[in-house]
Formats: C-alpha cells, structure tokens, sequence
C-alpha cells in the first residue's frame, strides 16, 4: 500500500511538472481591448481601455523604419489592424496573426507594381532565432521571448486591434 501511495504521487507530481512546462497559459485578468505597439521604442503594450495592463520590449522586421509597402522589404507595417489569427504551431513557439494587408495596402502596392506582402504575426523567438542577428531581425513581424509571446496569446482574442506607430 505504502508503494502505490509512493507511485501515485509521483504520478501527480509528473503531470503536474508536464502541465507546467506547456506552452497554453491561462488569462483571468482584464480584457485586452487593444493592442498597442511604438516601433521607434520597440515596445508593445497590451491596453485595457487607456492603461497598459502589461509591455513587452519588441524586436522588429530587419529594415524597421518606414511602412511596409511590398513584399520582401523587412519593415514592420504601421496602422490599425485587428489580431486575425492564431498558430499553435508556429516555427516561432505560438503566433498572433495581424490582418496586414488591408485593403489600403493593396491598393497602394497595385498602384506602384508591387505585391503588399502578408503573414504579419507577433510572435517568439522559436527553435530558428539567433540572437547575432541583432534586436530587428524578423522579414517584418513583431518579435518577443517565447515566455512572452505565451503570456500574450492567453490574454489576446482574436478580433482585437491593434495600432502599429512609426
């Protein structure tokens, strides 16, 4: 009997060490009405209402002044999207989608010849980062720790905006 109650704990104790270990957290705070993000500070603010409920300090694309325009330039875009997706599976531990490109951005792509890009996300750093590339090292994604990026994608819904400063 003393051996069963030995394993049965242990057993407990394992699931509870693997539950700590995964990367899905659980959010019972305020509700993120919005999504801030000051590129020139490299910091993203998760807001409720006008107060920062929590900020993050962000990598960005590797060429991050400026708005993004076509694909393949490296900036990170400026404006106001909503969080439109999400991946439990990114190749950068979990990712938030952002609805970049708005209609706005494919005109003014069309118009100069040039397709706006796509697949923006806030995402972690993943298995692929590598840190001598420098802090703005994404193709124009919006980067933090993968502990950071778990906090976030508890406390995000889709559906969210958010607002992108220069």
């Amino acid at each position: 009997m003393k051996r069963f109650l030995k394993l049965l704990t242990m057993g407990f104790v394992l699931c509870a060490v693997a539950a700590c270990s995964s990367k899905f957290r659980s959010y019972q705070g305020a509700e993120v009405t919005g999504v801030v993000v000051q590129k020139e500070k490299r910091l993203l603010h998760l807001m409720h209402e006008d107060k920062a409920l929590k900020s993050y300090q962000i990598g960005l694309g590797n060429e991050p002044v400026g708005q993004k325009t076509r694909l393949g330039d490296g900036k990170t875009p400026e404006g106001t999207y909503r969080i439109n997706r999400r991946n439990p599976n990114s190749r950068f531990h979990l990712s938030l989608g952002i609805s970049y490109p708005d209609a706005s951005a494919w005109r003014l792509a069309r118009e100069a010849g040039n397709d706006p890009g796509g697949d923006i996300f806030i995402h972690g750093q993943g298995r692929d980062y590598d840190p001598t590339k420098g802090r703005d090292w994404t193709a124009g994604c919006i980067a933090v720790t993968d502990r950071e990026i778990e906090q976030i994608y508890a406390m995000v819904k889709d559906g969210t905006p958010i607002t992108i400063y220069p």
